[in-house]
């Protein structure tokens, strides 16, 4: 139990569903309200369908690359650190605000704003960590995408509610303990290779 909350955890924090908030309004500002849900509904199960075909897919990528475990949790690490950074210290030049016209259909909302090289990256790691507790990780691979979407099915509701101050406040919360799990992630990683040696 501990296993599957500590993984559900990660990648819903690698998902950022808060961070999303404004990048899902954006991309739909131009339709109906009704119409904007059924788009974003639709995208959210876009998105999950590559997040699976990335779950079963990607160790074998991994494995064809010939990719070993300490450099996979060292590269692991690092791109977790650099989420962890864009969410803590954002800039105007790492927000995506493209002037999307008409209805998207699964870029960018799919991909990648929810199934993004981070997230998908993050899933090759676990398995290829723990291979053998597959289906723990897709079960907590499900849970966190359903958490990040009841979320962003009510993005505009909860930015009414709380403000953008808020949603960026806990946004950044998040970075501070994704920045500690990516600390461990390198140092495990580290450690490895040195075991290796």
């Amino acid at each position: 139990m501990a296993y599957f909350v500590s993984s559900a955890l990660l990648l819903f924090l690698v998902i950022d569903p808060l961070g999303n908030i404004p990048l899902f309004l954006s991309a739909t500002k131009s339709l109906e309200p009704r119409r904007r849900q059924h788009v974003i509904a639709r995208e959210l199960l876009a998105s999950l369908v590559i997040m699976v075909l990335f779950f079963f897919l990607g160790s074998w990528f991994l494995t064809m690359l010939h990719i070993t475990s300490p450099a996979l949790s060292v590269g692991g690490g690092l791109i977790l650190m650099f989420i962890a950074v864009k969410m803590v210290f954002p800039t105007s030049a790492g927000s995506i605000n493209e002037d999307i016209k008409g209805e998207p259909f699964i870029v960018p909302m799919a991909v990648p704003y929810m199934a993004g090289p981070s997230i998908l990256a993050t899933e090759v790691i676990l398995v290829h960590q723990s291979g053998d507790k597959w289906p723990i990780l897709l079960g907590a691979l499900g849970a966190a995408w359903l958490v990040g979407s009841i979320i962003l099915m009510g993005a505009g509701w909860l930015q009414r509610v709380l403000g953008t101050k808020a949603v960026t406040a806990i946004e950044r919360l998040m970075g501070m303990v994704l920045v500690l799990i990516s600390a461990q992630m390198l140092l495990t990683g580290i450690g490895e290779f040195v075991q290796g040696q």
